[in-house]
């Protein structure tokens, strides 16, 4: 399997920081997972408290839907008000990158993919409905799923997207993606395809932090998913939202499918909702963080062969480097050092090390194992700080 990586500035785990010395300048990027075999993805978290409920209208409305069959403009004319361009600024790497979201209350409370706001240091989202902007905040997010909650500050009124049953959903059904393609903000993109395959799975991994995750139970569609529609919405030709456009790759095969040709993944509307609404209640999981994000301050050296990375005792994760001012640079971390353990569980990779961090807050202590360059094992308990959004 060959692997191609996302139109993204370097992406960073939760508690990850930057690399010294820093990558290079980047902007208006977009976010979208372009892949031959592997899809690539990058993980996100912020805070921020949740104001609504699923479902809720108040002063809102809700997208139109048909009975009948429609076109696609007409579909368009339906999903647009209810969608919004996610714009996403990542301060420690001078980087600014763009997706899309769905509203879900009318009160500003948003879903979109994960990897759409990773590193994000600041937030701002356009709502296409009434064309205003907003500050947001990422409420809680899943990580192994590439589901994440935002919520807008200061937003009432808002068109609510109309939500369908993905279990209704069945190969051959007409669809159209519609997305902030390219980043350009405006009128949403459209592409029109048909569903071509059901519960399928990729496995997605992030170039930067070394993380991979396998999605599944994925819709497969021919529609043209671009960079910056991941987030947005995978609509039935009834104009109801069945699922979220998260990945696209072109000219390959995955592994144990049978698929090839350009096709895109969307998850499911049912198991997105699903997810959000364990946000809303606050209820965390081994998947599911809610809150602030932890900040350790250390990046992952991908491995000459795959990520993560063996180092000096061949078992560990070797670190890239530990920002200034981070706790991990405060406890002496630099690149080339060797976590080998953290919060008291040994970790060879970088999917452990997030799945770690994924149970942390600003504030919480966390013990840390790692040798250094010499040889030198070393133990100290640190405290964790608030960071950007993953």
């Amino acid at each position: 399997m060959s692997q191609n990586y996302p139109y993204d500035a370097y992406p960073s785990l939760p508690g990850y920081g930057s690399t010294p010395p820093p990558p290079p300048r980047r902007r208006n990027h977009v976010r979208g997972l372009i892949a031959t075999g592997v899809v690539a993805l990058a993980a996100g978290v912020g805070a921020g408290a949740l104001i609504g409920h699923l479902n809720s209208t108040a002063t809102g409305t809700v997208t139109a839907t048909s009975q009948t069959i429609l076109s696609t403009s007409q579909i368009a004319a339906r999903v647009d008000p209810g969608l919004v361009d996610v714009v996403s600024t990542d301060g420690y790497q001078q980087a600014i990158a763009a997706g899309t979201g769905i509203v879900l209350t009318s009160n500003g409370e948003i879903l979109t993919n994960n990897h759409v706001i990773e590193g994000a240091t600041a937030i701002k989202v356009t709502d296409v409905g009434n064309g205003r902007t907003y500050t947001a905040t990422v409420v809680g997010y899943d990580a192994s799923h590439d589901v994440a909650v935002l919520q807008l500050q200061g937003a009432s009124g808002l068109t609510v997207a109309s939500l369908g049953d993905s279990g209704s959903v069945r190969v051959g059904d007409n669809v159209v993606a519609l997305g902030n393609a390219g980043g350009q903000g405006g009128t949403p993109s459209v592409a029109a395809g048909s569903v071509t395959s059901l519960n399928q799975s990729i496995t997605a991994s992030d170039e930067g932090s070394g993380v991979s995750e396998q999605l599944t139970g994925l819709i497969e569609t021919n529609a043209g998913i671009q960079p910056g529609d991941s987030g947005g919405s995978l609509v039935n030709a009834y104009g109801q939202v069945i699922g979220m456009d998260t990945a696209a790759s072109s000219t390959y095969q995955f592994q144990s499918q049978s698929s090839s040709g350009e096709q895109a993944y969307a998850i499911p509307i049912n198991e997105a909702v699903s997810i959000a609404k364990q946000i809303e209640a606050g209820t965390t999981s081994a998947d599911v963080h809610i809150g602030a994000t932890a900040f350790l301050g250390i990046s992952i050296q991908p491995a000459s062969s795959g990520f993560g990375g063996s180092g000096i005792s061949g078992s560990g994760v070797t670190i890239a480097g530990a920002l200034s001012g981070s706790p991990a640079a405060s406890a002496g971390l630099t690149a080339g050092d060797e976590i080998t353990s953290l919060g008291g569980q040994q970790v060879a990779s970088a999917e452990d090390v997030a799945h770690v961090l994924v149970s942390y807050h600003p504030g919480d202590h966390i013990s840390v194992t790692w040798l250094d360059q010499s040889g030198q094992s070393h133990n100290e308990t640190l405290t964790l700080t608030t960071g950007p959004a993953a």
